[in-house]
């Protein structure tokens, strides 16, 4: 039997995603975020979600662009830093010892060491109360070679993304692979 637990932010697990942005004067900032993901393939989207207290939600209404840089395990306690305070008052790059890398295609930076990194142009913009989500085209994404298989995909174990777990507040790493997409399905399928 299943308990009810209320209406809650519980979807596990969620993305680190360490988003990018420049502030008024062009000081690069980074925060994490774990309210994101893919909104739409054709053209290519993501959507974030911050709270307006957040500087980057700021720069992102500002500037309409952002990055997600994807921190690999090793750079865990730097992803956590850049959610614990804020860029009004910190420079979380110098603190980091992290490098704010200029987009040529959007108006925000990322951070050169996280191995994948999305740029993004604000297409949309919704208040959803608490937050406001942001949708942005993904304008091109970059990651490091040593990430790439023989075909030029991604490999996730090459990458090592950490994800976040809301309660009790803990980062994971992503396990084992237990199967191959779009094959496992097949066996409860018949013919029509």
């Amino acid at each position: 039997m299943k308990k009810s637990l209320g209406a809650k932010t519980l979807l596990y697990p969620t993305p680190v995603l360490v988003v990018g942005t420049y502030d008024a004067d062009g000081k690069p900032n980074a925060m994490t975020a774990a309210w994101g993901g893919i909104a739409c393939s054709k053209p290519p989207c993501v959507s974030i979600s911050l709270r307006a207290a957040t500087a980057s939600h700021g720069n992102i209404m500002a500037r309409k662009a952002f990055t997600i840089s994807l921190p690999s395990e090793e750079y865990t306690a730097q992803a956590d830093y850049f959610g614990l305070v804020t860029g009004r008052d910190h420079d979380k790059f110098a603190a980091t010892g992290l490098t704010p890398e200029r987009s040529n295609l959007v108006d925000a930076p990322y951070v050169g060491e996280f191995p994948l990194v999305l740029e993004c142009s604000v297409v949309e913009v919704h208040e959803l109360g608490l937050h406001t989500q942001f949708i942005g085209e993904i304008m091109d994404v970059k990651a490091d070679e040593a990430l790439l298989d023989e075909e030029g995909r991604v490999d996730l174990g090459r990458l090592k993304p950490i994800l976040f777990a809301m309660a009790p507040g803990a980062y994971h790493a992503v396990g084992a692979l237990v199967g191959k997409a779009y094959s496992m399905g097949k066996a409860f399928q018949t013919e029509a």
